[in-house]
């Protein structure tokens, strides 16, 4: 079996992961808010992770000197999700895919201020062309004005800040390491907001599995993520990956009679175009170089 063949099918499971969770976070959302989904969601996250690092034996390459580095990481990371959990109960699930897929763009943007990269022309005009997707889709004006899609927009932000800081960490730390106090340091965040009002609701036994399907969907499909690409360039990663959009609107038509809005295919195909352009010209250039 080729890379890219298997490069495929471990999309196929972040596509899978990516699609539950977001059912998932719907299901919980009437009983539990954003923090106590996200507080949840990192215990269970800290079982599995040590249990994982225990059996591999990977423990001891748990370190502390980067805490300051891992906990900006982390912090971006908990507004993005708790903005993506409450934008997916606020907006069609379309439009929330089509938005965060904006998040490679503000990576783009922000990479010179953090990891000291050079902004080159391209780049510019990929988020150029991102940016009108964003329109596209999101169509604002004073009176169609929605807390929702600010929301996912927002979450793309963060998403793109944790995975800079996230590639930063990478220089001198493991997955192991990272994932630790990813779920710590989250689970401790979540605790303090949800208790912030001296009410943190506990799962019913009904949404119990939702909770675990969250925590696990969420390991699972940034799992396979960086597995597919390990085996394949992210040229060709990419294009598979945005499967998700067309994948989620079915999903919402099917189980929440949310109507297919053609507008946001295109706006969302903008936003792919200027990601793709980017990843060609990258290849292309290392290429040369190489």
């Amino acid at each position: 079996m080729s890379d890219t063949l298997k490069a495929a099918l471990w999309m196929s499971g972040a596509i899978f992961s990516f699609t539950s969770m977001a059912i998932a976070g719907r299901a919980v959302s009437l009983e539990l808010d954003t923090f106590e989904i996200m507080m949840y969601r990192s215990f269970i996250g800290i079982i599995i992770v040590v249990s994982v690092a225990t059996i591999a034996g990977t423990m001891q390459e748990i370190t502390s000197r980067n805490l300051g580095l891992h906990f900006i990481r982390n912090a971006s990371h908990f507004a993005g999700q708790n903005l993506w959990f409450y934008a997916i109960t606020a907006i069609p699930l379309a439009q929330v895919f089509a938005l965060e897929f904006t998040s490679p763009i503000w990576a783009i943007l922000l990479s010179p201020l953090i990891l000291g990269e050079r902004l080159r022309p391209i780049g510019l005009l990929a988020a150029l062309i991102g940016f009108v997707g964003i329109l596209i889709v999101a169509r604002p004006s004073p009176e169609t004005a929605d807390i929702g899609q600010l929301a996912a927009a927002t979450a793309a932000i963060g998403f793109a800040l944790s995975a800079l800081f996230t590639r930063k960490l990478t220089r001198s730390e493991t997955i192991t390491c990272i994932l630790f106090y990813l779920t710590i340091m989250q689970a401790a965040l979540g605790l303090l907001f949800a208790g912030f009002d001296g009410d943190i609701a506990l799962p019913s036994l009904t949404s119990l599995p939702w909770v675990i399907l969250i925590s696990c969907a969420g390991l699972v499909a940034h799992y396979c993520l960086t597995t597919a690409l390990r085996l394949a360039p992210a040229a060709v990663v990419m294009p598979i990956d945005f499967i998700r959009l067309p994948l989620i609107a079915v999903v919402g038509m099917t189980l929440y009679s949310e109507k297919l809005d053609i507008w946001v295919m295109l706006g969302a195909l903008l936003i792919f175009a200027g990601n793709y352009l980017n990843i060609l010209i990258e290849v292309r250039r290392k290429s040369a170089t190489g």
